[in-house]
């Protein structure tokens, strides 16, 4: 750990590099984009294999159960080798799978390509994210911090669109072979930027811990998809429970291990708990607004995909319109309140979507969906910041590593959630007559289950992560925040 903790310390004095938060978002955003981008291709895919479409499924649930298995690995990778040259690996990884994925003949050479290109992500995703906080002091921390959480916002929105104009106009080939001058740019720019740091050959690794976190992770995937999917139910229970008990005994054994595979104690920091809580629950339900849009929209008002995607992509210029504000807003009210209001205003939004229907104006359906799209970039990026308020350079490779991997699965739980949520409501007499009525249940129960984000907020102290929110006007411990006229002289 000393060497590690020298590695964090020469690192955290760096000055912060504005282009490096770039080309990691970048990279990040082929990722995320890949998780779903193949949605609209699958029926080309289906076709040129001589397949069933559903079978083709099997590539999504492959890449997205790889990338999630693989990210409590990476950060010990990190350590071990040192962050420059596992970040690099992942990139080159990522686009050799690519052009692996575009050259596949048959459905099992696809599937084998799209395990190797989630083993990259699975590497670029945390490493690359802590390649940029260990270069960042806490008074950047939130500019740092908008760069890496546009793809999260952007790509789930995206993808539907990208997929379907290179299909269209190309062949679903090109969704690979665009990674291929990307990972290209990519990699030698990771090569220029990222700065280069010994690993620590010393670091041992906690096997017991990697194998149980790794197997709980999957199972919870697996749950997911099943549950997601037109599966029996209590299979999609069982995986999901046996998921949660064997992570359940990694962290009993990581709190007794004398080298743990993550350092638990990051959750007795509060600000870091409240991504684990609150901002577990607002991913989750943020993360079912892309599925459960495009669905209402075609099958409960029987638009046209295009029409939809179209009324879909307000959430993405809500996204934009309100990132430069974000930041600023932060600065002036704090970590506490914004997350409240993200919260409680995205519950808001939800509630008004249930009530759309197809004769809904269409201009007053875009700006509810814009709005979403705004509280929706606020609270990202509020617990992107967060969670990493408090955290000594010690903790860092773990509390990014962990946060990785719940990020990874309450998006996955979103999707599963809304699906299983369409079915409980397609049973009820109350919407029998009612096509969209099913979504609007959906958006309702995701309303209702939003509220508890808003409540964990709630019990934030004002002034948390004010480090971060508000440098060199932070108050001391047990003290009050300064008056105005101080904090005034201050800023001058």
């Amino acid at each position: 750990m000393a060497a590690s903790n020298a590695v964090d310390a020469h690192h955290g004095m760096q000055a912060w590099n504005p282009r490096l938060a770039l080309l990691v978002a970048a990279t990040f955003f082929m990722e995320f984009l890949d998780g779903t981008v193949l949605t609209t291709a699958i029926p080309s895919i289906a076709g040129d294999f001589r397949v069933p479409a559903a079978d083709v499924n099997i590539t999504m649930t492959a890449y997205l159960m790889t990338v999630a298995m693989g990210i409590p690995l990476s950060g010990w990778l990190a350590e071990r080798l040192g962050a420059r040259r596992v970040f690099c690996l992942a990139i080159a990884l990522f686009t050799v799978a690519s052009l692996g994925c575009a050259l596949s003949q048959d459905l099992t050479t696809l599937t084998l390509s799209r395990i190797l290109q989630g083993a990259g992500g699975a590497m670029m995703v945390p490493v690359g994210t802590l390649v940029v906080l260990r270069g960042t002091p806490k008074s950047d921390l939130l500019r740092a911090t908008a760069f890496l959480v546009w793809p999260g916002l952007l790509a789930p929105v995206l993808a539907p669109l990208v997929g379907g104009a290179l299909t269209t106009y190309l062949s679903w080939h090109w969704i690979f072979l665009i990674n291929l001058p990307l990972g290209l740019a990519a990699f030698i720019a990771a090569l220029r930027l990222v700065p280069a740091a010994a690993g620590d050959s010393g670091r041992r690794l906690d096997w017991l811990g990697l194998v149980l976190t790794t197997a709980g992770v999957g199972a919870l995937v697996v749950g997911m998809e099943l549950a997601s999917g037109h599966y029996e139910a209590p299979w999609a229970a069982v995986s999901a429970a046996a998921g949660a008990a064997a992570l359940a005994g990694a962290a009993l054994w990581m709190r007794r291990a004398t080298n743990p595979l993550f350092d638990l104690t990051v959750f007795a920091t509060r600000t870091f708990r409240a991504m684990a809580t609150g901002g577990f629950v607002y991913r989750l339900t943020i993360s079912s607004v892309p599925f459960l849009l495009p669905l209402m929209f075609q099958a409960g008002f029987g638009w046209t995909p295009l029409h939809a995607g179209i009324m879909v992509a307000a959430v993405f210029i809500g996204n934009i319109g309100i990132k430069p504000a974000t930041t600023p807003l932060i600065r002036r009210f704090g970590f506490k309140a914004m997350l409240v209001f993200a919260s409680l205003a995205s519950a808001v939004t939800f509630a008004l979507c249930s009530l759309l229907t197809a004769d809904t104006p269409e201009p007053v359906t875009f700006a509810l969906l814009v709005c979403s799209g705004a509280f929706r970039s606020i609270g990202f990026s509020s617990y992107a910041s967060v969670q990493y308020a408090d955290i000594v350079p010690a903790q860092l490779t773990s509390a990014n590593t962990v946060s990785a991997t719940l990020v990874q699965l309450a998006t996955g739980t979103g999707i599963a959630v809304a699906a299983l949520l369409i079915r409980v409501f397609e049973g009820l007499a109350v919407f029998a007559q009612d096509s969209a009525g099913p979504f609007r249940g959906a958006f309702l129960a995701m309303a209702v289950l939003m509220l508890f984000s808003t409540a964990d907020s709630l019990t934030l102290h004002r002034h948390d992560g004010a480090e971060v929110s508000r440098p060199g006007q932070a108050p001391a411990e047990g003290q009050p925040p300064p008056p105005p006229a101080a904090g005034r002289a201050r800023r001058r």
